[in-house]
């Protein structure tokens, strides 16, 4: 179900410093998630969203998008994909995202989108226009396994379709890379698995790959989760239950041995593990963290 309603602001700060994407701002045109991945943080009470399948669209966002914009006196970064995916299905409907770029070009605010769909790539235009300040696409992929990904991401697209995203992007000089969080213990924490993300998003021109190995999971989040295990992979449900009780951080307990892979592959093939971030300044220019 879709529904329009009224938000009162649009334009959030982000607590400094933003260590992951660098951002001063964050913005979320769109409530609830159409991708409804099983595993994600954004069902938790504390978020207050009751039914995180229905989908609220902030119909005067980009009204006061305008207005806040034109306040600001930082041109910190922009973020996209904070608690929902800004190119879910919904996006190609009411555009919200592709029309609120079209307003940050014009203030030239730089940005970052976290997504999991190529959606994005109706964009590439005012990507390549925010991008002579700073634009950056982070795609988001957890396996390289297209079959697990739709047991996990189901309203997704899968993970072969992100991939060729990413390709596409960097051919179009779009700074680009992989979010490869979370990566859930006993489904995806493989040796295979990372090495796979690895070797195809290097094939496909990512520049920096950004690792989690593990998941968040807390109340209405991990019955939801819990709920799917059963549903979709049979006595995993006791695993996590035995590995990790009620605990927030579900690490893998492959953790060590996975980051020090991971460092392995990144280096032989020259792949940041931090992003390259933008920072203002009279000259303004990028720095790694």
């Amino acid at each position: 179900m879709v529904k329009e309603i009224q938000a009162r602001t649009i334009l959030n700060a982000v607590k400094q410093p933003d260590t992951w994407f660098g951002l001063r701002y964050n913005m979320n045109l769109y409530r609830g998630c159409q991708h409804q991945c099983i595993y994600c943080d954004s069902r938790s009470e504390c978020y207050q969203i009751e039914d995180f399948s229905e989908i609220l669209v902030k119909i005067n966002a980009l009204e006061l998008l305008k207005k806040e914009l034109a306040r600001k006196r930082i041109k910190g970064v922009i973020g996209f994909g904070s608690m929902n995916d800004p190119y879910m299905p919904v996006e190609a409907i009411h555009n919200m995202t592709g029309r609120a770029l079209e307003i940050i070009a014009q203030y030239r605010f730089p940005v970052h989108i976290l997504t999991k769909s190529d959606l994005v790539l109706r964009d590439i235009p005012v990507l390549q226009q925010i991008a002579k300040i700073y634009a950056a696409v982070t795609l988001t992929i957890t396996t390289a396994d297209d079959r697990l990904a739709k047991s996990l991401e189901p309203g997704a697209p899968p993970p072969s379709r992100r991939f060729q995203a990413i390709q596409t992007l960097a051919a179009n000089g779009i700074l680009t890379g992989v979010a490869m969080m979370p990566i859930l213990p006993f489904l995806e924490d493989s040796d295979e698995n990372i090495t796979a993300i690895v070797e195809r998003a290097h094939a496909c021109g990512a520049k920096y790959i950004l690792p989690a190995f593990g998941m968040t999971c807390r109340d209405r989040q991990r019955e939801y989760f819990y709920n799917k295990l059963d549903q979709h992979f049979p006595g995993m449900r006791q695993k996590y239950e035995q590995r990790f009780g009620n605990r927030y951080g579900c690490d893998s307990s492959r953790a060590a041995r996975l980051d020090q892979l991971f460092r392995q592959l990144t280096d032989r093939f020259g792949i940041a593990r931090r992003m390259p971030v933008y920072q203002f300044d009279r000259h303004t220019q990028l720095s790694l963290f």
